[in-house]
């Protein structure tokens, strides 16, 4: 029995294909009745918006060609000769731990692929098509996903400058409650705001050099103030903080233009500059600007760095206890014969010597209780020797073996 996978992701393909070629509930159960018809009963879907994965158990390397041709068959209206990738043994249990540990995510150390592992796998064995196998596999790789997130933490390394500024700018002044300014309505300026509303801001006003594009995000942001650009330095006098990303090649906050009445934070996201520099020698005003924000970056990035490859090497450590129960598993059946086997000769021996003997009710059961033991005794070092075999080449002679040895 060898661990499979087979799907398309983010990496390999465009999400117009990914739209077309995700997995309902419905295609799920239909896929794993599809499956089933040619031998595989151990089968999960992992779909999300970049992803659409099958994980599966398979005895046959024909299987692995049918498993396509099922996955391209199911979605037919899309070409996935380019795109379908697919690994096996080792291979594939270490990809799966490398995605429940989000190191294949989009977001790098993301938690919510945690979440849809546990629910791919939920959904499985609520329909039947999770046996010991898969949930062990599966099971193991969300436990070491969770030590990897306990000790290593790498979702809290960010990358995106946006993110980092409006953290940096919680560091420096505290956002929560606070009343914000935002200059600008394009994507950068859309990111600061909803990591603003993520840090509980208490009110903000926006403005831009394109008011009906301002008011646009008001579908988003319900209870976004928007006001004329003309006027964001009559109310940058009343705010806490203010965050510029706008494409302007000017500046658009001058000293000239502005005088503090309070303590303000400025938080400058734009390339070229949107705030005058000098706006700092006046004490009351702090600016965080892209220099401040690049060095945290690559900051950020060396260091998660690091941690992805103490993540790597924390799954080939945990693996190797996943793939050794896999490897011994597979003497279970035969191990699970030998014992029905033996149990069979301690009755009929039982049966023999009860009949040839008049023994009463308590020495049956002594004699009983010997004759398992004995036998038990006898089987014990060769059923440690058959889970100790540590190739498929092995294990298939020695079960071949055992077959003819014990007629099983």
């Amino acid at each position: 029995m060898q661990f499979g996978f087979i799907g398309i992701n983010y990496k390999n393909a465009p999400l117009s294909i990914r739209d077309i070629t995700s997995f309902t509930d419905v295609k799920k159960l239909k896929f794993f009745q599809e499956v089933e018809t040619i031998g595989i009963d151990q089968c999960m879907v992992l779909s999300t918006c970049n992803r659409s994965e099958v994980y599966f158990f398979y005895d046959r390397e024909i299987q692995l060609t049918q498993v396509q041709q099922i996955y391209k068959k199911m979605f037919s209206e899309a070409q996935l000769e380019d795109y379908l990738i697919w690994l096996i043994g080792e291979n594939a249990i270490s990809y799966l731990f490398r995605i429940a540990a989000g190191l294949e995510s989009l977001v790098l150390g993301e938690d919510q692929i945690l979440g849809q592992v546990k629910e791919a796998l939920d959904f499985s064995r609520t329909m039947g098509y999770s046996k010991k196998e898969l949930n062990k596999v599966v099971r193991d790789a969300i436990t070491c996903a969770k030590h990897i997130k306990t000790e290593l933490k790498i979702s809290e390394r960010p990358l995106s400058v946006s993110y980092i500024g409006i953290q940096k700018l919680d560091k420096v002044c505290g956002i929560c409650g606070k009343r914000a300014l935002v200059i600008g309505s394009g994507k950068t300026a859309v990111l600061a705001l909803k990591y603003l509303y993520e840090y509980k801001v208490g009110q903000v006003v926006i403005c831009s050099r394109t008011l009906a594009h301002a008011d646009g995000l008001k579908r988003e942001f319900t209870d976004l103030t928007v006001i004329p650009y003309e006027k964001r330095y009559e109310i940058m006098k009343e705010c806490d903080l203010v965050v510029s990303a706008t494409a302007s090649p000017h500046l658009v906050v001058r000293r000239e233009h502005f005088t503090p009445i309070h303590p303000i934070v400025f938080l400058d996201l734009a390339t070229p500059r949107d705030i005058d520099t000098t706006l700092e020698q006046d004490s009351r005003i702090r600016l965080i600007n892209l220099d401040t924000l690049q060095e945290i970056v690559k900051e950020n990035r060396l260091e998660r760095e690091r941690l992805v490859a103490e993540s790597k090497s924390m799954i080939t450590e945990d693996m190797k206890e996943t793939c050794t129960w896999l490897l011994q598993s597979r003497m279970d059946s035969t191990i699970e014969s030998l014992q029905q086997r033996c149990s069979g000769i301690v009755e009929d021996s039982y049966e023999y010597l009860d009949r040839k003997l008049q023994l009463n009710q308590r020495e049956k059961k002594l004699l009983h209780k010997v004759l398992n033991a004995s036998l038990q005794r006898l089987l014990r070092e060769p059923i440690q020797e058959l889970k100790q075999i540590e190739t498929k080449e092995e294990q298939d002679k020695y079960q071949e073996f055992v077959k003819k040895l014990f007629q099983i």
